[in-house]
């Protein structure tokens, strides 16, 4: 089987594979050897004279990166800034006192109380706001 570097070539790129992952069929080898265009390459392609090979090796998975403290890089700031920490505390707490006064749970007065207390950073998340309210005899 010589001679047909062009059409294995040819089909490599077709087929998006390695040139050594080409299969001619030797049944059908002066139809191959004839075929000197792309077009006429695909047509054997179609026919099933050209086929691409299967991987030998099969892949394992990629194994999720640890991140226990001796393969972190950065301080503990840079990886997850303040600032973004604060946000994702805040938030949340503001909408649930806005959703508690707008249901008339809270009146305006709680509200500015409440709300400034989270500004000053009192409140660690919602729960803590509910057990804040608890105590001062709201029921939420």
């Amino acid at each position: 089987m010589t001679d047909l570097k062009l059409q294995k070539r040819l089909a490599a790129q077709i087929l998006k594979v390695g040139k050594t992952k080409v299969w001619i069929d030797s049944e059908h080898f002066e139809d191959v050897k004839n075929a000197i265009t792309r077009a006429d390459v695909k047509k054997l392609i179609e026919k099933g004279y050209i086929k691409a090979r299967k991987p030998k090796v099969k892949y394992p998975e990629k194994k999720k990166k640890k991140s226990n403290p001796g393969s972190r890089k950065g301080k503990k700031g840079a990886r997850t800034d303040k600032k973004r920490k604060w946000i994702n505390t805040i938030r949340p707490i503001r909408k649930m006192i806005k959703e508690l006064r707008q249901q008339k749970k809270i009146d305006q007065a709680t509200f500015k109380e409440i709300y400034k207390l989270s500004k000053a950073g009192t409140f660690r998340n919602r729960s803590h706001v509910k057990l804040y309210l608890k105590q001062k005899g709201i029921e939420v």
